[in-house]
């Protein structure tokens, strides 16, 4: 199966974002993705964490969404639409929300980000439970590629690759890490954290991600790769947008867990 992690840089303008989103996606699909994964924040990246709550979505209902399961259809391909916000039952909290569309267009999976990050280093201050509600409740879902085979996808979100409980909880074949991580701690932390994410769970790894300079003045450290069982870096983008496409392949997957069993191993 064909995969493509998709970098960008994203703005304050959502139709810019779509419209980015949708060049990269149909640049995916020309170059046979099956499952294109877009970047945390993917459709907006405000001036102030609050303007996140402007755009807050319901469950089926919303330009977003619209746009996703529109484009997913139109392109055949399986979408996981980095992440939205979407509103809670307290207006000052929104959901920040990972979901997967299938090529027919149908909502088939949503994850809701569970660890939310904290980082203060004096220079630079990140709270995002100031405006997010985290999730509580480890998502997969079944993907059949087009021969067939079939393939757990297990999803997470930035800052919860720090947690390695909920990749095992996930027991998936290929993990998803759509990001915005920031330069300073992707700099320092970032592949190393994807590597041991990929050899810990003998998966597959698809990190997609924010990666530049943006409108507001952030800075992302970008990145985008897919990882392979073995921990082996398949490819990647470094900065700018663009998109990472990789063959993956389940005989690969089967290979590594046959040869070094360490799944079947666990004893805690």
């Amino acid at each position: 199966m064909k995969v493509a992690a998709i970098q960008m840089v994203s703005c304050v303008s959502l139709d810019n974002n779509l419209n980015e989103a949708l060049r990269l996606l149909r640049q995916a699909a020309q170059g046979g993705a099956e499952l294109a994964v877009l970047p945390e924040y993917f459709c907006f990246m405000g001036h102030h964490d609050t303007d996140k709550l402007l755009l807050a979505e319901t469950p089926g209902l919303g330009r977003v969404q619209d746009f996703l399961e529109d484009v997913a259809r139109d392109l055949k391909l399986w979408i996981v639409g980095g992440t939205l916000p979407m509103a809670t039952d307290d207006p000052s909290h929104v959901a920040n929300a990972s979901l997967a569309y299938s090529p027919k267009g149908r909502c088939a999976s949503r994850y809701d980000k569970i660890h939310l990050f904290r980082y203060d280093n004096g220079r630079e201050r990140y709270d995002e439970s100031a405006v997010l509600r985290a999730g509580d409740t480890p998502t997969a879902f079944d993907l059949h590629d087009r021969s067939g085979q079939a393939w757990r996808i297990g999803q997470s979100i930035c800052y919860d690759l720090r947690f390695a409980e909920l990749y095992r909880a996930l027991a998936a074949d290929v993990l998803l890490v759509p990001s915005a991580f920031t330069h300073t701690t992707g700099q320092a932390h970032w592949e190393v954290l994807l590597r041991a994410r990929a050899i810990e769970n003998q998966a597959f790894v698809i990190a997609s991600a924010q990666g530049g300079v943006h409108e507001n003045g952030r800075r992302t450290w970008g990145h985008s790769m897919v990882i392979d069982p073995w921990g082996e870096v398949m490819a990647l983008q470094a900065e700018g947008p663009g998109v990472v496409l990789v063959e993956i392949d389940h005989a690969r997957l089967a290979s590594v867990r046959e040869q070094l069993p360490s799944l079947q191993h666990r004893r805690l």
